[in-house]
This record gives C-alpha cells, sequence and structure tokens, in this order.
C-alpha cells in the first residue's frame, strides 16, 4: 500500500476522531498545522497515525530516496568553558588531563589520512576554548581547503562562534564573513538544545541563548550559506516545549530559507549530570521524528543520527519521516559513544550503509553535503569501498 492510499484509508476510518480527521486532512493537502495542533499530535497521536501523516510527507517529497555521505569527523577537543548538564563528552578545563586539544597540524593530518578516500565532508565540531579562537579556525578552514579544495567543510555550531566573536569583539555578520571567506561552507545543527529559556537554563547555563543560536544561523543564511538545525529531546522538557523549539525553527526557515535539515537529538543518560533522567522509548523516538516531519513543513530533510539510535532504529524512522541517515562515519567521533549510544566504535562503510537502506525497501542515495546526487546506488554492485579507518584518539582515564 502506497502512502497516499495509506492516508486515504485513515481518512475513511470512522474511528477516528474530528480532531485527528482535521490534521490528517491538513497534512493530505499540503496545508501547515499550527501551534496547538503540534502539542495534540505529541499529546494524542498514536505511532500509527503519525506514521502514516509523516511517511506521507516523505514520500511525497522524496519518494523511496533515502540520502547519506561519506564523511568523516574532526573533534578540535573535548575540553571545555562550558558546564552543559547532558554532557558526556566535554571536560572541564581544570580536568585537561582527561581530555585532547588537537593543534592545527594534528588536525590536517586527520585530513591528510583521508587523501585518495572518496569523502566528501569535514564535520568539525567540539568543545570551546579560549585558545581555539577567530584566528586559530580561520587558519584551520584555510589549511584544509588549500590541501583539499573539494572537501566540503562543515564547522562548528553558534555556541561556538558565539564565544569565538565575543572573544575577538566582532558582530555577528562580521564573524561569519569571516569564516566563509576562510573556507566554511556550511553549519551543522547542534547546540539548539531546547529554545526554552527555563530549560535551558537548566541544562546548559551560560552559553549562547536561543535568540543568539538563531541569529548566527540567520547571518549565515543571509550569505546565501545553508545550514541544519537540531533539538534536543527527551530530558527535562514537555511537549509543548519541544512544539516551541520547532515553530521557532520554522518561522526562521520562512524568512530565509537556509536550512536543510532538521536532526532531532535523542538524550542519552550515560555519565553525564542528568544520569536520573530516564531515555525515551524508541515509540517515543519514532514519534518525535514523525511530528518534526509533519511540522516543519519549510525543511527539505528529517535525519536520523544511526550512530545516536542504533542501526534498527534508523531503519525504522525510515518510515516516520526520516530521508536521511546521515554518513558513512568511521570512529573518527566519540560525541555519541561517551554519551551511551548502541555503538562504542560507531562505524559503517557504504556498502554496510547501502544494505541497511536496501533492507527495508528504500532507494539509497549518497549525496553531498548540499543534497547534490554523488551516487545512486540502486543497483550498484560493490567492488572498491570506503574502508573504515579508525585514527588513534588519546586514551580517556
Amino acid at each position: 500500500m502506497n502512502s497516499t492510499h495509506q492516508i486515504e484509508t485513515l481518512l475513511a476510518d470512522k474511528n477516528l476522531s474530528d480532531n485527528h480527521r482535521a490534521i490528517a486532512q491538513k497534512v493530505k493537502n499540503g496545508e501547515r498545522i499550527t501551534f496547538d495542533e503540534g502539542v495534540y499530535l505529541f499529546e494524542k497521536g498514536e505511532l500509527s497515525y503519525l506514521g502514516v501523516l509523516a511517511n506521507y510527507i516523505r514520500e511525497k517529497r522524496h519518494g523511496d530516496h533515502t540520502y547519506f555521505n561519506r564523511n568523516f569527523h574532526i573533534e578540535p577537543t573535548n575540553l571545555c568553558v562550558y558546564d552543559c548538564k547532558f554532557c558526556s563528552y566535554s571536560v572541564l578545563i581544570k580536568e585537561r588531563s582527561d581530555g585532547w586539544e588537537y593543534s592545527i597540524d594534528e588536525m590536517l593530518n586527520i585530513v591528510k589520512s583521508y587523501d585518495n578516500q572518496p569523502v566528501t565532508e569535514a564535520h568539525i565540531v567540539g568543545g570551546v576554548l579560549p585558545q581555539y579562537d577567530l584566528e586559530f579556525y580561520s587558519s584551520l578552514f584555510s589549511a584544509i581547503k588549500k590541501h583539499r579544495p573539494e572537501l566540503h567543510v562543515k564547522a562548528l555550531t553558534p555556541v561556538e562562534y558565539h564565544y569565538i566573536f565575543k572573544k575577538a569583539k566582532v558582530d555577528y555578520a562580521t564573524g561569519m564573513k569571516m569564516m566563509k571567506e576562510a573556507g566554511l561552507e556550511s553549519m551543522p545543527g547542534g547546540g539548539a538544545e531546547i529554545f526554552d529559556p527555563e530549560i535551558r537554563n537548566k541544562i546548559a547555563k551560560d552559553k549562547c541563548n536561543a535568540e543568539q543560536w538563531l541569529q548566527i544561523h540567520e547571518e549565515w543564511h543571509k550569505l546565501g550559506m545553508r545550514s541544519n538545525a537540531t533539538m534536543l529531546y527527551g530530558h527535562i522538557e514537555n511537549f509543548t516545549h519541544r512544539v516551541d523549539h520547532l515553530e521557532q525553527l520554522r518561522q526562521l526557515q520562512d524568512k530565509t530559507g537556509g536550512f536543510q535539515t532538521f536532526i532531532p537529538l535523542k538524550f542519552r543518560n550515560k555519565d553525564n549530570q542528568m544520569s536520573d533522567v530516564p531515555e525515551s522509548s524508541v515509540v517515543e523516538d519514532l514519534r518525535n521524528y514523525a511530528i518534526s516531519r509533519i511540522y516543519l513543513d519549510n525543511f527539505d530533510h528529517i535525519k536520523a543520527y544511526w550512530a545516536m539510535i542504533s542501526r534498527n532504529t534508523a531503519q525504522l524512522s525510515l518510515s516516520f519521516g526520516v530521508d536521511d541517515i546521515d554518513g558513512t562515519l568511521d570512529d573518527t567521533t566519540k560525541i555519541y559513544s561517551m554519551a551511551g549510544a548502541e555503538e562504542q566504535h560507531p562505524a559503517m562503510s557504504t556498502k554496510d550503509l547501502v544494505k541497511l537502506i536496501k533492507a527495508v525497501g528504500r532507494r539509497p542515495i549518497e549525496r553531498d553535503t548540499l543534497y547534490n546526487v554523488v551516487t545512486d546506488f540502486q543497483d550498484v554492485e560493490f567492488e572498491d569501498d570506503i574502508k573504515p579507518r579508525y585514527y588513534a584518539l588519546p586514551v580517556l582515564k
């Protein structure tokens, strides 16, 4: 049964409540749902119902296409001036012996380790340190682009940029222009957490607030550039906070059109200051993906990080609005594993990802960072493949 038939069958169900029917009809008609309807979906939307609506939108936009890219991560440091309660990754500066700090040359060596490998993106994000300033990152981006001009540099969150620009005494517009000139090509979506000020103050005090996070993305979009957005869910927030977060993203996207992908980030409770907070269930994860797809009608893509939620859940998410499951990865990231993700050494080759996508009847499409198609793998027979690489990170005590 295709997605159109599914939604028509749903609308024909005489047991469907008036509110459920009204929202389903809006989705079928391509109309925007309201804030209150978003909250209603979180409170009253059953998984099967939400799946039908989200999959209808997903297939109307992308058919069976499911995107991934060949990328690797560089994490400059896990030391940080901030003390976010949910973070299992960062280490306070006073505990420096338990962390790492890469120099520009060391990070460039990581880039060089992928020479002659068909990767298309370097994803750079880490902790916040005073010495990792405007000059440092400008030099890093320039060095990467000089060494490998075709490699897309996707780097740093507004949390990092806010600190960097404040220290350099430049405004956001000037700072983002300088980053672009140095070689930055897009921004990841991290650091958004939850926009509600009360919740944000409890879990991520002192770092940039919601308005500043949104403003930095807006300045980047004004330069004609693209970025992603995230939401950390499943901790102490409530459903209204989630919808408020989605609403603020939707409003900025109406204004700029610069966001390309939304990534819900599941709170993980391993080895952090919120370990007493239980994690959300897989059912709630899938509901959250589905409602995100329904609410963010002006976002092209919804992404699930397979390394964070597991391969099986990532497969399931492809029927709940998700059309992107991130990249090949190769154990260069510690952010997921240190937070308690299922995979402690997240690595998948292109062949692995293609098999995972095909196993649930979807069409695997390798993309670049900006969603230009690199390879349609539907009928590709594998001979050579990118092999997982293991770059030795410092051993944590």
